[in-house]
């Protein structure tokens, strides 16, 4: 149960990171809407990115 917690509490933090990441290099560039509609489509990207990840490691753990 600790292993879920910490990764739940890794995924909220890099989901969080990639959308400031992105804030950062095309804030300003591009009007705020567009910007808006970037940052939701990478996060859902990275959102689903991480939930493959974490169903592979819990399939891998109960393969064991």
């Amino acid at each position: 149960m600790k292993e879920v917690a910490i990764l739940t509490l890794v995924a909220f933090s890099a989901v969080f990171l990639l959308g400031y990441s992105i804030h950062m290099l095309i804030g300003g560039l591009v009007a705020e809407r567009t910007e808006s509609w970037i940052i939701g489509i990478a996060c859902a990207i990275g959102v689903a990115i991480i939930s493959f990840m974490a169903w592979d490691i819990l399939r891998q753990r109960r393969a064991r």
